[in-house]
């Protein structure tokens, strides 16, 4: 398997100090509080930086070493510059053609912070408000509890708030119910607490954002994250939907696993593009470096500090997410939702984060607020292995006890003959992220 380790960027991207272009600077919840700075207070030692980096491309070569992955992209910025950046792997492993750092990929729910993002900008432009009520602007938004629907805001969806069970009608999403019926039937589903009380992670209802904002705009949802986010950005590669996925001169193929690293490709899964403001984008790693950089402060043009503090805002306590692997049952001491974010305390510090999962995809991005320092991380098949790269790489950062959380460091385990697949039974799908 090919693989293709990046050159470091130049050394002033690890010594020098922040760039001037930074910005300067439970019961029901309204608008929420901005708590987070993305003001960096502190610079990671640059040694300490220079030698993370060097251990972080030792354990990507043992990772295509041992063809962990059909094809991978990862990248680091600090600083609002780019550090590093790395790819392996195929984009098409039958075709052999590799991966670049131009190769699309899916992103599955890391599009929730593009929702969120463009939903913050309408904020500000006083098209609507973290506070408008679902009930005023959609009229065939119901519940089952009619009171609760009429209390549900823009902030409760975003927010993964809404009162409805975990995952509600993924499964049917994953049978090809069209989402416009699966919006009108939340009436049929019995809640599991009152709106803003209690976590609850949402993909359908989470995507009746872009109903709103085109009935506030007039304008298609995607059509506004192209103009508002994508285009100043310079997201030259990013957009919506499996059609555009293929059209990009090249594109991260979906992949199973056929034996000891060996990989087939398969024809992408169209259910989650169904809900785009939820798992709809596309994008490659250089469009992600991009969004990090946003995201960490480093483009106030585009999203200013005072809405980034906003959507970085811990929200809804969501203690399950302390507990669902080694590493987070390990470094995180609190876990919140903010919007479209997942607002972790990894050993001690602030970390912003979200994952995605939709079939032969993978997605990981995170960063460290008070030290513009973040990750994204993403690979086209199953299995969890590059998963725990990334929290190592943040243990390096933070000088936190070494953990092999990828276990790149045991030795490898025997080739067996792949299992047989079995039709899985509906109730027992995988919930995506």
């Amino acid at each position: 398997m090919p693989f293709r380790p990046l050159s470091l960027a130049l050394a002033s991207a690890l010594v020098l100090p922040a760039a001037a272009a930074f910005g300067h600077a439970s019961a029901h919840q309204a608008t929420p509080t901005p708590v987070v700075s993305n003001t960096p207070s502190a610079q990671l030692p640059p040694a300490r930086v220079k030698e993370a980096l060097a251990d972080y491309r030792h354990w990507l070569d043992e990772l295509a070493r041992r063809r962990s992955v059909a094809g991978l992209a990862t990248a680091v910025v600090v600083n609002d510059k780019v550090a590093f950046e790395y790819t392996l792997g195929y984009a098409d492993a039958a075709t052999k053609e590799p991966i670049k750092p131009q190769t699309v990929f899916r992103l599955a729910s890391l599009s929730k912070a593009f929702a969120t993002g463009l939903t913050s900008l309408l904020v500000r432009d006083g098209k609507l408000s973290w506070d408008t009520r679902l009930v005023d602007v959609l009229p065939f938004f119901k519940l089952k509890d009619m009171q609760a629907a009429e209390k549900v805001t823009v902030g409760d969806i975003l927010g993964q708030r809404a009162g409805l069970p975990r995952n509600t009608y993924d499964n049917m999403l994953e049978d090809d119910v069209p989402y416009e019926e699966l919006v009108r039937k939340l009436d049929e589903v019995d809640m599991t607490c009152g709106p803003g009380q209690c976590y609850g992670y949402q993909n359908v209802a989470f995507s009746l954002i872009g109903d709103v904002i085109y009935a506030k705009t007039g304008d298609f949802f995607y059509r506004l994250v192209d103009k508002r986010l994508f285009y100043p950005l310079g997201m030259k590669t990013a957009s919506y939907g499996r059609a555009a996925l293929e059209a990009s001169p090249s594109w991260a193929h979906p992949h199973r696993a056929m034996g000891h690293g060996q990989w087939r490709p398969f024809e992408p899964n169209e259910a989650y593009y169904r809900v785009a403001p939820a798992a709809g984008v596309n994008a490659s790693l250089r469009d992600m470096e991009q969004w990090l950089i946003a995201q960490m402060g480093g483009r106030p043009d585009v999203l200013p500090a005072e809405l980034l503090a906003v959507l970085h805002a811990p929200g809804i306590s969501t203690p399950i997410e302390m507990h669902s692997t080694p590493w987070r049952r390990a470094r995180i001491t609190a876990a919140h939702y903010g919007l479209g974010w997942r607002v972790f305390t990894y050993g001690g510090e602030t970390m912003i984060f979200h994952a995605g999962a939709v079939e032969g995809y993978r997605t990981m991005i995170g960063f460290l607020p008070k030290y513009h320092t973040g990750i994204v991380t993403m690979w086209n098949s199953a299995g969890a292995t590059p998963s725990g790269l990334m929290p190592m790489m943040f243990d390096r950062l933070l000088a936190l006890p070494h953990v092999d959380w990828a276990g790149l460091e045991s030795p490898e385990k025997k080739a067996s003959r792949p299992a047989v697949r079995k039709k899985r039974p509906l109730h027992k799908r995988p919930r995506r992220r």
